[in-house]
This record gives C-alpha cells, structure tokens and sequence, in this order.
C-alpha cells in the first residue's frame, strides 16, 4: 500500500456532522454573512471522513491500516506516467478544447465500440475526475421536485447531487441475498413515481461488489422504457470483475442508447486516481449543453492528463488484467479471513474492490451499532473501514472493506477486525430488553 505522507486535510474549523455535513462552528467575532442553503444537501464521502478521524491517531504514534479508500495500491503504470511527462515537455500545458483533445475522444468512443455501445467522438466529454461528469448528468436532466432513483446501499456522492440539483432521491435497494447481492427488481419498480425523471445505477457496485445480471438489466431497461426515465449509469469499475473479464454496459442495450449517459474514467482500471481524469458517454444531442457545464465549471481537463489517458488506452493493456488478477487473489483470501470470524459474513464480490461484510449477528450480540463497531476498531484496533450506513440506511449491519490494499496490511486487518469482534462484550438479557426509565 502507498504510504500517505500527505493524508487528505479539511481546512481549520470545519468540521464533521453525524451526518457527515461539512459545517463551520459560529465565530466568535462579528457574525459572518449566511451561506447558501444548498450546501446543507452536500454530503462527502465516508473514506475522507475516516482518514480524517485516523490522522491525530496517527501523530500521536498509532498506526493505522488504512481499508476505508477504494484506491488501488499500485502505482500508474509507467508508459502511462510517461506520456504526462513528455506531454509537459512537449509544452502542453495549455487550455485544451472543453470536449476534450479529439485523440482522446476517438480512443474512449472506441473502447466503448468494444464494449457493445454506439458511441461516436461526438457523443464522448472528457472531465477533470468522473465526479464531475456525474454532476453534470445530473444537472442536466434533473429539474426542482423531480424525484430521482438511488440504490441503497450505493455511493453516497448521488442523493448528494440529486438534492443539489433539487431533485429528491428515491432510494431502491441493492439486497443480500445468498452469497452475493441482487439489485431487488419489485422494490426499483415500486419506487417508481410520477414525477420519477432519472435512475442512476451502478454496476459494479460500490460497496457490495454486485454486478448487474441481464435478467436485472432487462428490468432497468423496461422500466426505464415504460417511464420515461433518463439512466445515469456509473461504471467506473468496469474491467473490475472476477467472474468474467468486463461488464455489461446499460448504454450497450439499444433501446436505452439514447436515455443514457455512462460515467466512467482512468482512476480505478489503471491505478489513476491522482490524475483526476474522467468522461462520459452520452447521447449527441446533450453534448453541447454538458459542454456548457464543463466550460463553466473547469473550462477543460489539463491537455497533459489527457495525454495520459490516451496513453492508458493506446498502450498495453496487460496492466488491467493484472491489476484483476491481484484484486481477485486478495479478495479470496480476505472474505475467507472475515468468514472465518463469528457472526461475520463476506460474501465474495463478484467486482470492484470491496468486502461489504455483514457483521448484524456481531452487532445483535453485542448491542451495538455499524458505526459504534467502526469506531472501536479504528480507536481501539487501528483498522480503518466505513460503516455501511455512509452508503445508506440500507448499510446498517455492515462494513465496507477495501481490498486495494497489500496482502499483509489485509491479513493484519482482518487479524485485528477478529480481535475486535471477539473483544465484544455480549448484551445481557436484561440489557437487551430493559425498558428505560422516565425522565
């Protein structure tokens, strides 16, 4: 695992919400003009709050496995870091076109050709990280009191920027079931309402590892049909799958190529999550307007970085399937690590990079919550990973894992994550249905 000589910061007097808000505490002078109300509907992303929380532990001499970011450990491959230089040489440090450098747009339509999409250059934007590309399609497709379909459990960024918009997330759920997760087609199709205007779907999936069968995407398909509905389809894990070598893109299916926008980008296949570099796919005749988006958010993403990109897909791709192969090796032995501790359960992901362990029968024994466990194992245990409930309130009785991380710092997490559970005092009967005294 990378060593983080320089942890992600927050600036001084910020602070973290229960609810994960970023807010200001009063000043203690004069009263500071009111900000904008819709930055109550931000919410930012477990991992930055962990690692936030773990970085006094570790001044103070404490270390710290760090399994709560979806970020691989190993470095970008070379040729690629190489175009970035030489396209800094080579003075490309200037604006580059709001679209993206056409190189680089005919090589993602192409891979995208690959993967069964009717993508033409026209229809692909190129964006500084695939969060912005996210914003975007939601920005424009989401109007004031639309309500909006988000998965439960699923990335927290997305009701996040539903409500930015004003929109009104609806959240359908992403299900345990067997050794596995299943996206629950009766529950998608029962959130459904009339002012319902978009579904956003990831596959695979952050944080359980499911990935869309052609049985649940023919349910999305018809649903999306029958409703009208845009799908905004994040698929950044793509080529992140251990039962086959990629996964079915939702715009791949020809009824849908033109209701949807795929989000996707470099950071997860080629270990390029420092270069920020995202796209989307997205029918022709909204390019213009996201365009607009991108020229008045960022103007563009950096021409050398994009150098980069081109470099990711023109080159060996050899880089991808070993990344796979190393992800696959690491989930093996660490779900079996965690299924060997009592009452936790891992189901294998069938992609990305994460156990989402269900620890309930943990919790009930103990009397505790997701985010109480948490919390102990990283002040008590130095293991740091998110409650499930920072993905939803479907997430309450689970942990999300990252495998990204070196075998050994995974054999030592999931080692002291077992000391954890068994340190677990078990609530008595009489705690367990005490009723609490009148104030």
């Amino acid at each position: 695992m990378l060593k983080r000589d320089h942890p992600v910061a927050f600036a001084p007097g910020f602070l973290f919400s229960s609810s994960a808000n970023m807010t200001k505490p009063p000043s203690e002078g004069p009263s500071s003009p009111r900000t904008a109300s819709r930055l109550d509907a931000l919410l930012i992303e477990g991992s930055f709050r962990v690692a936030a929380e773990a970085r006094p532990l570790e001044l103070q001499g404490k270390e710290i496995i760090h399994l709560e970011f979806g970020e691989p450990d190993f470095p970008a491959p070379a040729h690629i870091v190489e175009a970035a230089m030489r396209a800094l040489r080579e003075g490309d440090t200037k604006y580059a076109p709001p679209p993206g450098i056409p190189a680089l747009r005919e090589a993602i339509a192409k891979a995208a050709q690959a993967r069964g999409i009717s993508a033409t250059a026209e229809g692909i934007l190129v964006t500084s990280g695939a969060k912005p590309m996210l914003q975007y399609a939601v920005f424009a497709v989401v109007q004031e009191g639309d309500d909006v379909l988000v998965p439960n459990t699923g990335f927290p960024i997305y009701p996040s920027l539903v409500r930015l918009a004003g929109g009104v997330p609806r959240r359908y759920p992403v299900v345990r079931q067997g050794d596995g997760y299943a996206l629950d087609v009766d529950a998608l199709a029962a959130a459904v309402t009339p002012r319902t205007k978009a579904l956003m779907i990831n596959s695979p999936h952050n944080p359980t590892g499911w990935v869309a069968n052609a049985t649940e995407m023919e349910a999305v398909a018809k649903l999306a049909l029958a409703h009208d509905l845009w799908v905004i389809s994040d698929e950044i894990y793509d080529g992140l799958t251990y039962e086959a070598a990629g996964s079915p893109s939702f715009a791949a299916i020809p009824e849908l190529k033109d209701r949807t926008i795929v989000i996707d980008g470099f950071s997860k296949r080629y270990a390029m999550t420092g270069f920020r570099l995202g796209f989307g796919i997205v029918p022709p005749e909204i390019a213009r307007h996201i365009t607009s988006l991108i020229i008045n958010n960022t103007s563009c993403a950096p021409h050398f970085v994009q150098r980069a990109g081109l470099a990711a897909l023109e080159g060996p791709q050899d880089c991808i399937a070993e990344f796979r192969e190393a992800f696959r090796a690491r989930r093996n032995m660490f779900t079996a690590a965690l299924n060997l501790i009592p009452g936790v359960a891992a189901p294998r992901p069938a992609g990305a990079f994460y156990a989402f362990a269900d620890v309930r029968e943990a919790l009930a024994h103990a009397g505790i919550s997701t985010g109480a466990l948490a919390t102990r194992l990283l002040h008590d245990f130095g293991v740091a990973a998110l409650p499930g409930t920072d993905f939803g309130p479907g997430g309450e009785g689970f942990l999300r894992f990252s495998f990204a991380s070196a075998p050994a710092l995974l054999e030592r997490g999931a080692g002291l994550f077992r000391q954890c559970v068994e340190s677990l005092a078990p609530v008595s009967a009489i705690e367990q249905y005490a009723i609490p005294e009148a104030m």
